[in-house]
């Protein structure tokens, strides 16, 4: 029974019909379990439905387990990582099956593509350093230490962003295809806690920022998506944060919507010549307005009256982008700097130099 549904799901693979094919193969591997064909056969149809990347890759891995001689296996966890861009894992199965199968040329093709792919991403991460004695933290999760002797890369191919509202921060890392049992996250009082198994990694994937501001961790609540891992965190503060890590940028409290004390100041029976307050306010405000300011005080001015008649995006935008710059880039574009992280532009004729603390 069990070899008939999957000659079906054969059937249903060369039609393109991928969906019959797994739910066929699945019900022949639930009458027998131990077949590393099923498993192999079935990570190939999960891997053209694109969406379930990761479970090809848990097929795989099952059938090498039941046949560790069994050469499609491993070409099906060289394909599925391939698409997921985990090329070293990719490449280390494919080599794998080459040496059961050293005849087979589909090895050999694939193991060549990897190679290049891993060659493309080590200039990219090696390119925009200077100098070995350097630490860089990149974007997307990618570490370089470098020491006298050799430069070690570690990769994790996740990356995350975020963005908030006035009573919560919501914080989202594009991870494709995790299953729900695999990510772990605790909140606590000013730590956010994330680990994620990565199908076909030997390295969990770790976030643990101390944050900006304090949450309210029983608030606090996650959601695991097809294409994402989405994080809401209920602000202790109803204040701005200037970016999602701790930072000694000071936090920026709404703008309170009341009547002036001037507007409202009640007026007492004396024998004094009553003064005329807002004519008063008026004059003052006139006089700073008039006030001409030179060098970093005008810069100062303009920047405070600037972010004070700001929109909530374009304080976003600027609280984000001289974090991330630090302090060369002010942006008031959120479109632009929400999508990207902001790298340091020193002026003409200066150099940017990174110090460690």
């Amino acid at each position: 029974m069990a070899k008939e549904l999957a000659a079906k799901a054969k059937e249903a693979f060369v039609d393109d019909d991928f969906d019959e094919a797994v739910d066929l193969y699945s019900k022949a591997i639930d009458l027998d379990p131990n077949c590393a064909e099923f498993f192999a056969d079935r990570a190939q149809a999960n891997v053209k439905l694109e969406n379930l990347i990761a479970e090809a890759v848990e097929d795989a891995n099952k059938a090498i387990e039941l046949d560790p001689l069994l050469t499609k296996a491993y070409l099906r966890k060289g394909t599925a990582c391939m698409k997921l861009e985990e090329y070293q894992t990719a490449k280390n199965a494919l080599e794998k099956g080459a040496s059961i199968a050293p005849s087979e040329s589909k090895f050999k093709k694939l193991i060549d593509e990897c190679d290049l792919r891993i060659s493309e991403e080590e200039k990219i991460l090696v390119q925009p350093v200077a100098s070995p004695s350097v630490k860089a933290d990149l974007t997307h999760q990618t570490v370089l230490f470098f020491t006298k002797i050799q430069v070690e890369i570690i990769v994790i191919y996740l990356r995350h962003d975020y963005y908030q509202k006035p009573e919560e921060v919501v914080v989202t890392i594009f991870a494709k295809g995790i299953p729900k049992q695999n990510v772990n996250i605790d909140f606590g009082e000013q730590v956010l806690s994330v680990v994620i198994d990565v199908p076909g990694e030997e390295e969990a994937y770790h976030l643990q920022p101390r944050l900006f501001g304090k949450i309210v961790p029983e608030k606090c609540r996650y959601e695991v998506l097809s294409t994402k891992v989405e994080i809401r965190l209920a602000k202790a503060e109803i204040i701005t944060w200037a970016s999602l890590e701790h930072a000694k940028v000071p936090a920026v409290l709404p703008k309170p919507n009341v009547l002036s004390e001037v507007s409202v100041r009640p007026a007492y029976p004396s024998s004094k010549k009553v003064k005329d307050w807002d004519k008063l306010e008026a004059e003052v405000k006139k006089q700073e307005n008039d006030e001409k300011l030179e060098g970093d005080a005008a810069l100062d001015k303009s920047l405070r009256e600037m972010y004070s008649n700001a929109d909530e995006d374009m304080r976003r935008a600027m609280s984000k982008s001289f974090v991330e710059s630090n302090g060369t880039v002010l942006s008031t574009n959120w479109k632009e700097v929400g999508a990207k992280t902001i790298e340091s532009t020193p002026p003409d004729g200066m150099e940017l130099k990174k110090w460690e603390i």
